[in-house]
């Protein structure tokens, strides 16, 4: 792994980050691992989709068209530099905020939105609060609204995947506020136990809610914990989106390889609210987040990068807002139109085989479960990946 963190005990400052690009995305050093240039156009393409998208549905919860959502604006670059280390048939655990590394492994849009939207499409029926993803196909579990329940959950899947004895990883995400949990202590120990091959990457957006980073912890940094649990431990400038690889992508690789689990805490910033139902103004300073959005913005970093290689130019980059606005808009408004769920999936999913007792409660609300109940299903990604560059 890149080389890890350590705290100083003569400073009362945590050193620096690991850190590949600069802010004016120039090369401070040359990583061990670095995505290839197709994966660095599609992940930009990516985060400046998500940032629309998340635009999009906030303003369509504050409208009252959808009940809640909450964006990963200005951690675009944690997400999906983590998500890009694993590969097909890894596993991926999500917090929040990880929605954009589900479409970034295959996760169709169109599911992505019929989820929000929670209408008669929506694999889940409508039965989770948005942002709650899920796809067996491409190895993405939904979150848990408890905070940091999923960790555990994580480290088990990743324990059965060593007992079954394939090289398959299990990514787990949780924020700041979940590793002042004990599910996230119970977890990490269990992890180094088993020898589990799972790596713990924690969005450190420095706000659990209201509660700042500061008030949850006596250490200096997050990823220093790890030293307690004998677990490698290492923290990257989460808004450095190959620094993030390249630290997931070591960890990604040890754990294959069989050596256990890694932490890996990413240093950013939540620029928007928690959520919808949160108005951040109330309990921080802005003018600081004001600076997080104009002057550490992971996008504008990228974007500075891919121009100096000339992977991207400023009329492609020009081009993509507009564009990308209208197929997200066409998307929701699709969604929006459907049907809720049909009332009998209230009854089904529950056993095999719906028992006497459901259809007997089914009845008496004047409701009929048919026998084969139908399930929607999630079209193929290549269908809907409206970010990809026309092949036209």
């Amino acid at each position: 792994m890149s080389e890890p963190y350590q705290i100083d005990p003569n400073t009362e400052e945590p050193a620096p980050p690991f850190q590949v690009l600069d802010l004016d995305g120039s090369l401070r050093q040359t990583p061990t691992h670095l995505p290839s240039d197709l994966e660095l156009q599609d992940s930009y393409r990516l985060m400046r989709f998500v940032r629309l998208l998340d635009e999009q549905f906030l303003n369509a919860q504050r409208q009252g068209r959808i009940s809640f959502y909450g964006t990963c604006t200005g951690q675009e670059a944690a997400v999906l530099g983590s998500a890009l280390a694993l590969e097909t048939g890894d596993s991926c655990v999500q917090a929040l905020r990880e929605g954009a590394a589900a479409l970034l492994r295959g996760y169709s849009l169109v599911s992505y939105v019929n989820q929000v939207f929670g209408n008669q499409d929506d694999v889940t029926f409508g039965r989770q609060m948005p942002c709650h993803y899920t796809d067996a196909k491409n190895g993405h579990l939904s979150l848990s609204s408890p905070v940091a329940n999923q960790v555990p959950q994580a480290v088990g899947m990743a324990y059965a995947e060593k007992v079954k004895g394939t090289d398959r990883v299990v990514m787990s995400y949780m924020g700041d506020g979940g590793t002042a949990e004990a599910d996230f202590h119970i977890a990490m120990n269990f992890a180094v136990l088993w020898k589990a091959p799972v790596v713990f990457v924690c969005q450190n957006n420095q706000w659990a809610i209201s509660t700042p980073v500061q008030e949850q912890s006596a250490t200096p940094t997050i990823a220093e914990r790890s030293a307690a649990y004998n677990m490698p431990g290492i923290r990257v400038d989460g808004n450095d989106l190959l620094a993030v690889y390249d630290a997931c992508k070591e960890a990604v690789k040890r754990a294959r390889e069989g050596h256990g689990p890694a932490f890996i805490e990413a240093l950013t910033y939540r620029v928007g609210p928690h959520s919808t139902s949160d108005d951040p103004s109330r309990y921080r300073d802005e003018d600081v987040t004001k600076t997080w959005a104009t002057k550490r913005d992971p996008i504008d970093r990228l974007k500075l990068y891919l121009l100096s290689k000339g992977l991207l130019t400023e009329d492609e980059d020009s081009a993509m807002s507009d564009t990308f606005t209208a197929k997200i808009k066409s998307h929701m408004s699709k969604a929006e139109n459907l049907s809720p769920p049909e009332k009998w999936s209230l009854f089904t999913d529950v056993f095999a085989e719906t028992p006497h007792h459901l259809r007997r409660q089914a009845s008496e609300a004047g409701i009929e479960i048919p026998d084969h109940p139908p399930r929607p299903s999630s079209p193929d990604a290549p269908a809907s990946r409206p970010w990809a560059p026309s092949t036209k």
